[in-house]
């Protein structure tokens, strides 16, 4: 189908050979032969195939009849989009898509070595593809001249103008060819896009595809309602209920990004991090985890919410809700990309259900509104997977034969299925328990009481930095509790007691009987009492010391009458300090040294003059 649609055959093979069957609208739209040559302003929904589209009207408007690309002194094509990631991403989509007509393309980008950019732009390429601010310093520098270009493209327009990278593109397009074919993609076309197109562009063809701003039709939307304290707990929850080959959750800072990546680590759930702290190499090693499989979750800002493509991205968390309805399409437009299926989670605090339904309004979304994934409804959709496994499928080959013979004559099919189960299980990470967002009463307390409970010592306590967070995530892994089924936990200097619901303390009990480590080197006992903790052994209170508010005793002096010890002539209690400096005065006035003042040496002087005289 693809070969018969006007495009040049050798870019159809490349596309067939990456999978592809037939052009998406987009694709369709841009080929038409009234529109080669013309200036472009293309709307389309992300994940449209821009990229393929504007790869189609350079290859169309440079190489014409020809197949190839020619030598050329000068680049002929230039491609200025938002993003590092984005750049990079456009220039390995059109090296396969160009690779059989031979064109030279090179990456300038801001965070990458700029000496190693000098050297690729002295190899004359023949498509650039670049960030503003880095394209503006090549050409400032004059190691970039732009008199050769007959194409340019600008992917994401209206993201360029949101970062404030106007001025930088205009100072580029001022330096490029006045006869020159101008196409500009962008999810939406607001008034700012439409004046920079009216500037720049020769009676440009409007094409949009699909309406702006509206639900992206392979996107399932869902709207988790949860207690603010829960976010963490319905992230792992979702995760663990999908199972999706590749996820992205969004957070809103940099620091939540880094802290949401530490805690799916912990939980044993493969992480990167993706945020604008990271140097350029880090983004690029995170992106190579996500495709290459080591990686299951990116953790990310708003960087990665446009133009980012990762393969087999099937589920798009937001943890927190998304300012505009903009950012909320372009975030969630990871995922159902060229005709895939995706799932768009949205978490909402029941704080904020307001504004979520104001911005689901915003972005004509209609979500379906439900709870996240409860601990019962994720334990029956891991055993649904493994029914439902391919590997049951696949025959048994001739070296494993005998193996198997072996296993099943030696083990019964129930010991053969449940060693499958366990072995399967065994690195899942343990569900969280939810709070229900609609329960009245305080949905922050976090005391559990039990009727019937066991203590447990465990062998690590406050000089091994042991804390609660932690030793709670041990014990749900390591005895398949939940957090309901632990109650009190006291950190001592070297051993720590935990308080566990009787009916769930028979998992704990095997370590203790086993004598098997918990984790590492962290060992378990039972107590058969409660433990008795004494003051030396708990941590110190860091309480101050309060003044005494007990009040003075009035007393009868020696003449009788009532007066209050601790009070001066005023009626004022006295000091202790006060107190000091009378005891001082009145030791000196009882000293035997003479008190010297105006009449002594008036007296002295008298005595001098009459022995003169």
């Amino acid at each position: 189908m693809i070969k018969n649609n006007g495009i040049p055959e050798a870019l159809a093979e490349a596309m067939m050979h990456k999978g592809y069957d037939k052009l998406t609208p987009v694709q369709e739209e841009v080929i038409k032969k009234n529109y080669s040559g013309l200036d472009l302003l293309v709307s389309a929904q992300t994940g449209s195939g821009k990229t393929i589209a504007f790869g189609f009207s350079i290859v169309e408007n440079i190489l014409g009849n020809d197949n190839y690309f020619k030598k050329s002194k000068l680049p002929q094509a230039l491609i200025i989009v938002p993003t590092r990631e984005l750049a990079l991403q456009v220039k390995n989509e059109l090296t396969w898509l160009l690779d059989s007509c031979k064109a030279k393309i090179i990456s300038c980008v801001g965070g990458m070595d700029i000496r190693a950019e000098k050297r690729n732009l002295e190899i004359k390429p023949n498509i650039i593809v670049g960030t503003p601010g880095r394209l503006r310093d090549h050409i400032e520098n004059d190691k970039l001249k732009l008199k050769g270009i007959k194409t340019v493209v600008l992917d994401e327009a209206d993201e360029m103008l949101d970062m404030g990278f106007k001025e930088d593109l205009e100072a580029i397009l001022d330096t490029t060819p006045k006869e020159r074919q101008t196409l500009m993609f962008s999810a939406t076309v607001p008034k700012t896009i439409a004046n920079l197109a009216k500037d720049y562009q020769k009676n440009a063809v409007r094409i949009s595809i699909g309406k702006s701003n509206s639900q992206h039709v392979d996107i399932e939307y869902k709207a988790f309602k949860i207690v603010s304290s829960d976010q963490e707990n319905a992230i792992i929850n979702t995760l663990r209920y999908y199972e999706a080959t590749n996820s992205i959750i969004f957070c809103a800072t940099r620091m939540a990004v880094n802290h949401m990546t530490s805690r799916l680590t912990n939980r044993g759930i493969s992480a990167v991090a993706l945020s604008g702290e990271l140097s350029q190499n880090e983004r690029n090693m995170a992106l190579q985890a996500m495709r290459s499989s080591k990686a299951r979750v990116c953790v990310a800002t708003d960087v990665a919410a446009r133009g980012l493509d990762l393969p087999n991205l099937d589920l798009v968390i937001h943890a927190d809700i998304p300012r505009t309805s903009d950012t909320l399409l372009h975030r969630s437009g990871r995922t159902g990309r060229a005709g895939r299926k995706g799932v768009c989670v949205i978490l909402v605090p029941q704080n904020r259900n307001r504004t979520a339904e104001r911005l689901f309004g915003q972005a004509n979304i209609k979500p379906h509104w439900t709870l996240p994934p409860s601990r019962e409804e994720i334990l029956i959709e891991d055993k649904k997977r493994i029914l439902e496994n391919k590997i049951f499928e696949d025959p048994i080959k001739a070296e494993e034969q005998g193996f198997v013979d072996e296993l099943v004559s030696k083990n019964s099919t129930n010991q053969l299925a449940v060693a499958y189960y366990r072995l399967v299980s065994k690195d899942l990470s343990v569900p969280e328990d939810l709070k229900n967002p609609s329960d009245k009463r305080d949905i922050n307390s976090n005391k559990t009481t039990f009727n019937n409970s066991a203590w447990f010592e465990l062998s690590v306590g406050r000089d091994d930095t042991a804390e609660p967070r932690w030793l709670v995530a041990m014990l749900c892994k390591a005895g398949k509790l939940s957090k309901r089924d632990i109650g009190s936990i006291k950190i001592q200097p070297k051993v720590t007691y935990v308080e566990i619901s009787e009916q769930t303390s028979n998992s704990l009990l095997e370590y203790v009987n086993s004598k098997k480590p918990i984790e590492r080197h962290i060992m378990v006992k039972v107590l058969k009492d409660p433990p008795k903790l004494d003051r030396s052994t708990s941590r110190p209170l860091q309480n101050k010391k309060r003044r005494s508010t007990k009040l003075f005793l009035k007393d009868k002096d020696e003449d009788g009458s009532n007066k209050p010890k601790n009070i001066d002539f005023k009626g004022k209690r006295k000091s202790d300090r006060w107190k000091k400096i009378e005891k001082r005065s009145k030791s000196k006035s009882d000293s035997s040294k003479p008190i010297k003042d105006k009449n002594t040496k008036r007296s002295k002087k008298n005595r001098v003059k009459n022995k003169l005289s």
